[in-house]
């Protein structure tokens, strides 16, 4: 029998809280970027290892560095002096034992991890030359044998837990989680990039809400070579404004919503927040993976979260990556019974283990009023039992790329 554990919450549903404070790091931010590069190069192993041998073999791609470099912008177009530096590192399979041939099989582990880190970086800078402006140096490593050799004894098997690890999830969002979520996906959407093209890719979404009221702050990086003095500078952020206003009309309907963009901004001294390329990583800004937003997109110190870096690590066997993605299913699941406020859960794993039978997977419920734990808690275990007995489709959805990391 697993260890799933339901229990009642005792506690006032976040909407219902004073204050409340949500975190969005936009795709061009330097932690954001490193989480991305890490995805995708895991997400190009997956699919050598595939072709190579019809499995994936085991890797963690979730050291990432981005060093930021040096730019000169200024209205009708800077120039990048010094370029952005990022290394990749972890660990991967990089050649493998054919029995039958008794020969050893070199595999391109590091041409295929620069070439996806490049593809990653023009689809979500579209401002940047990434073979001018970009140093991409490779020092990915083999994997440790002890870990290879628990990835070895998972094959036609439930995969076997990697490490001792926890992930955490919940659901559903709140309005202020919506909201801070939304506006970066709407001003990093193709949709506004053709509308605003001065618009770049590093846009940090910072919510705060305080009873009804909400207030977003938002830092938009703006390139250089679109505008050509402050006055069309002013015009591009009035232009983001009234779109996120749009969109808060829509998420935030009862709240009072207050948007800054740009606080730092000082037109009377010509300060503004310029860039040329759409990031900050062209200016000295540094980044790492797991250092910015959680699987379920933000930051939310209101909310229970794991320090787990997800992205990067191998979707097969790795629990950091795959309990984290799992908790917020299970939740998100969850959150839809009749009588269910909020739902929180925690899945533990234990190294050698099968990864769909932890340790523990806590469910805690806030009710509706009138509902008691004793009628929910079969449904919510059926849930939880039917995640993991099809846990292998988690697998495939980050595969896929239909679940995301950051």
């Amino acid at each position: 029998m697993r260890n799933i554990i339901v229990k009642e919450l005792k506690d006032v549903p976040i909407e219902e809280k004073p204050i409340e404070i949500v975190e969005r790091k936009g795709l061009g931010h330097p932690d954001s970027l490193a989480d991305g590069i890490a995805e995708a190069v895991s997400k190009a192993l997956c699919k050598m290892y595939m072709e190579k041998f019809g499995t994936i073999l085991h890797h963690n791609t979730d050291q990432v560095e981005v060093v930021g470099g040096h730019a000169y912008p200024k209205f009708g177009g800077g120039e990048m002096v010094n370029p952005i530096y990022i290394l990749l590192s972890g660990r991967a399979t990089m050649q493998i034992l054919d029995k039958e041939k008794n020969e050893i099989i070199k595999l391109p582990v590091g041409t295929v991890a620069v070439k996806a880190a490049k593809e990653y970086l023009r689809k979500v800078l579209r401002n940047i030359d990434v073979d001018k402006d970009v140093i991409i140096d490779c020092r990915i490593g083999q994997g440790s044998v002890d870990l290879v050799d628990v990835f070895e004894r998972q094959k036609n098997k439930i995969p076997l837990a990697n490490d001792t690890s926890f992930g955490v999830g919940y659901a559903p969002l709140s309005i202020t989680e919506k909201l801070v979520l939304e506006t970066e996906r709407l001003l990093n959407s193709e949709e506004t990039k053709k509308e605003i093209p001065a618009l770049g890719e590093d846009i940090k979404v910072m919510g705060l809400r305080n009873g009804k009221k909400i207030s977003l702050t938002i830092a938009a990086a703006i390139i250089d070579k679109y505008v050509r003095d402050i006055d069309e500078y002013k015009k591009v952020i009035e232009k983001i404004r009234e779109k996120v206003e749009k969109l808060a009309e829509e998420i935030a309907k009862g709240y009072e919503v207050e948007i800054f963009i740009n606080t730092a901004d000082d037109y009377d001294r010509g300060v503004v927040y310029l860039t040329v390329t759409g990031t900050s990583a062209e200016m000295g800004d540094d980044g790492s993976v797991g250092r910015g937003n959680r699987v379920n997109g933000l930051i939310t110190p209101f909310r229970p979260m794991s320090m787990e870096a997800a992205s990067g690590k191998n979707p097969v066997n790795h629990v950091g990556k795959i309990y984290n993605i799992l908790a917020n299913l299970i939740a998100n699941d969850i959150s839809k019974l009749e009588g269910v406020k909020e739902c929180y859960v925690r899945i533990l794993s234990q190294i050698g283990k099968p990864i769909n039978e932890p340790k523990a997977l806590d469910i805690e419920l806030i009710l509706e009023e009138g509902y008691k734990i004793e009628d929910i808690e079969k449904k919510a275990k059926e849930i939880a039992n039917k995640w993991l007995d099809n846990i292998l489709e988690v697998q495939k959805m980050i595969i896929e790329g239909k679940v995301n990391t950051f």
